[in-house]
């Protein structure tokens, strides 16, 4: 398995993974698939931080890891958002945990201060990922998410890199 920087014909890879979250799981709170175009804005975007990972094996991508901005204001710069995905059939293979390792390095690199990640609940997966990173928990934000005919709690974490 390799992990790297995705380009644009990782795209159909991306959202082979991420789409189906959209429409039946509330570990994402879109609803609808992302379209290619957004995912090519990321990739595209000059920001250091702005980063997205993918592994990749035997040509088939297994799992992302991006990172964005946290909030649209010049005093948060420093700080992104982290997001971790797997392919339904790629769980439990420490993917996750690689992703996180390269991405978090990455960010460190080029200056990023401070990593957040957002878990919807329940997540036992996602939280013990984050809590095995290094993230700390900072607190649970109740019903912020509505999806799937029910109110979604967001636990918050933050790592400083």
């Amino acid at each position: 398995m390799e992990i790297r920087p995705a380009t644009a014909a990782d795209v159909p890879g991306l959202q082979a993974i991420y789409d189906p979250h959209t429409l039946s799981s509330h570990t994402t709170f879109h609803t609808e698939p992302v379209p290619a175009g957004v995912w090519l804005e990321r990739l595209a975007s000059p920001h250091a931080g702005d980063q997205i990972l993918v592994a990749v094996d035997e040509g088939r991508a297994l799992g992302a890891a991006w990172s964005t901005a946290f909030r649209p204001r010049a005093a948060y710069d420093a700080t992104r958002e982290t997001s971790v995905y797997l392919a339904d059939d790629a769980t439990g293979r420490g993917i996750g945990r690689g992703l996180y390792d390269v991405l978090l390095g990455r960010l460190a690199e080029v200056g990023v201060h401070t990593a957040v990640a957002a878990v919807a609940l329940p997540n036992d997966a996602s939280v013990a990922l984050h809590r095995a990173c290094g993230f700390a928990d900072v607190g649970v934000l109740c019903e912020v998410g509505h999806k799937l005919d029910r109110w979604i709690d967001v636990r918050w974490f933050q790592k400083m890199l």
